[in-house]
């Protein structure tokens, strides 16, 4: 058993003891709940020593052992430099999760937090399955959980919020599962090393239509869970109706589960249908760019306003991801990062403002600066972090992305450049209306920071300037992964454009425009 075994299996440990505490102890369970998921989050800091003491290869921390014989199922898991930090990010942020949930989860506490260590166990196995159809039962297991967290713990709409999630990301499931099925069909194993060492040596072979319906099958299901416009409808309505845990698990990890199968499974498996698809999912990616900013301009809700900026940003990881640049891969990896602190963070001090005043309307706040001039500075330093201001983290994953889009298409650039201006005004304009003016009498009296919401904010703010100043810390790893799922894609890009030039300069040699000289030399 490797370290990457004890950090997978902690939670669902920690999940199945929960259940036998008794329900009455609620302290206790509470009390439970953080130590063994700050214990997840300190075992976790141990898969960061290969890659900032060593030189790793590809993967590490790597266990391939047989599962079920027929068909040949394998528990394989492993971390290379991208997984690991989503790892991390997922064991940062459940203890910051149960300390937001302390005192706003009343009802059912045992279910509450036993959802919650199950959902952590199933996101980071998600980020760690190197067997297809072990990524499928991982991928499946996360969404058990949430359906339950907005189901039960919800505000008004909960139960309509719920269904809408769980049908979008089920049906998005399902194709993949057709998809991952016939892989099987085709290799004999479910193994990713095995398929991409086949597809690469030929021994797997598949026709362009055949990579083309693969490629689909995948990207709709990751598509959905980014969520890429338009298929982005049901996220709106699940952060609204989430309990705060839920939106903050929802927008910071759980939506990477779709940018990182994009990355791991579509991009490399499917290169050639990747490639000819750009184009079109590169127009969707800046659609939602824009229109999901435009739109959170006009939001009288806050967590609708949050939200849609989770579509504007992430529009902007697909963007890095189907740039096929090193630049655009190494940005799209680390604004992963960057949204999941930020937005994150975003969703968490909005928790803290609907605890005081139990509303998430706009127009119910205004002045809040005046009585908790604390919680009016943390909230300015997340929102400067979220519309990408130098020296924050979201700044160096925004400018790799354009950067490396400006060096394929620098039109892209310049339209995707559109949706980083507006964020700032939305975010402006929202802190504005919350923050400022003169404080109504129900607001007047919130309270500032307790001690319990400093121990939550201040680990993020941190973060967000230490991802923003010491990128160092997080590239070198990221672009060393990122190069291993670049390689082959250019490689197939070269032999598809050398075949393409070749058939086209056989074309004009029959056709009598090119001697027959001319056609040999230029192959």
């Amino acid at each position: 058993m490797t370290l990457l075994d004890l950090v997978i299996f902690l939670p669902l440990a920690a999940f199945l003891l929960i259940l036998f505490l008794p329900k009455e102890h609620v302290d206790g369970i509470r009390r439970f709940s953080l130590v063994a998921s700050i214990a997840i989050f300190v075992a976790s800091l141990g898969l960061i020593g290969p890659y900032w003491f060593g030189n790793p290869g590809k993967f590490v921390f790597e266990t391939d052992l047989p599962w079920i014989n027929s068909p040949a199922i394998r528990y394989h898991v492993a971390i290379d430099g991208i997984s690991l930090w989503l790892v991390l990010l997922t064991t940062l942020l459940t203890p910051l999760c149960v300390l937001v949930s302390w005192k706003s989860i009343q009802k059912r506490v045992k279910e509450f937090f036993a959802f919650l260590l199950l959902l952590e166990f199933g996101l980071i196995g998600v980020f760690c399955a190197f067997d297809l159809f072990l990524f499928f039962v991982f991928w499946e297991v996360s969404l058990v959980p949430m359906y339950f967290l907005i189901g039960v713990w919800g505000h008004e709409r909960r139960i309509y919020a719920a269904v809408k999630f769980f049908v979008y990301t089920m049906a998005g499931s399902m194709l993949m599962l057709v998809g991952i099925i016939y892989i099987y069909n085709q290799a004999g194993t479910f193994d990713y090393a095995k398929i991409m060492a086949g597809l690469q040596n030929g021994s797997i072979a598949s026709s362009y239509q055949e990579q083309l319906f693969l490629f689909l099958a995948f990207f709709i299901a990751f598509a959905i869970k980014v969520p890429i416009f338009p298929l982005h409808t049901w996220l709106p309505d699940a952060h609204v109706e989430a309990p705060t845990a839920g939106s903050v698990m929802l927008a910071s990890v759980m939506l990477k589960m779709g940018t990182y199968g994009l990355l791991r499974f579509c991009v490399p498996m499917f290169p050639v249908a990747a490639r000819n698809c750009s184009g079109w999912i590169v127009t969707l990616a800046i659609i939602g760019i824009i229109y999901g900013a435009l739109v959170a301009m006009v939001q009288p809700n806050m967590k609708k306003l949050v939200a849609y900026s989770s579509v504007s940003h992430l529009g902007f990881v697909v963007l890095g991801i189907f740039s096929f640049t090193q630049q655009g891969f190494d940005g799209a990896v680390y604004q992963m990062l960057n949204h999941g602190v930020s937005t994150g963070a975003l969703f968490i001090m909005v928790g803290f403002l609907y605890e005081r005043r139990h509303s998430l309307e706009i127009d119910a706040y205004g002045g809040v600066a005046t009585p908790a001039p604390k919680l009016a500075t943390v909230f300015m330093i997340t929102m400067l972090a979220s519309i990408g201001l130098p020296m924050l983290n979201n700044f160096v994953g925004e400018f790799l992305v354009l950067q490396g889009t400006a060096l394929v298409n620098f039109r892209w650039a310049i339209f995707a450049a559109i949706g980083v201006i507006l964020s700032a005004c939305y975010m402006l304009w929202l802190y504005q209306r919350v923050f400022f003016g003169k404080a109504s009498a129900e607001v007047s009296g919130l309270r500032d920071l307790d001690l319990r919401e400093y121990a939550i904010s201040v680990p993020l703010i941190i973060l967000m300037v230490w991802m923003g100043t010491f990128t160092q810390s997080f590239i070198p790893s990221i672009s060393t992964s990122t190069a291993v799922i670049l390689g082959p894609v250019d490689a197939k890009r070269d032999v598809h454009v050398r075949n393409a030039m070749h058939g086209a300069l056989r074309a004009q040699q029959q056709q009598g425009v090119l001697p027959a000289k001319e056609s040999v030399d230029a192959r």
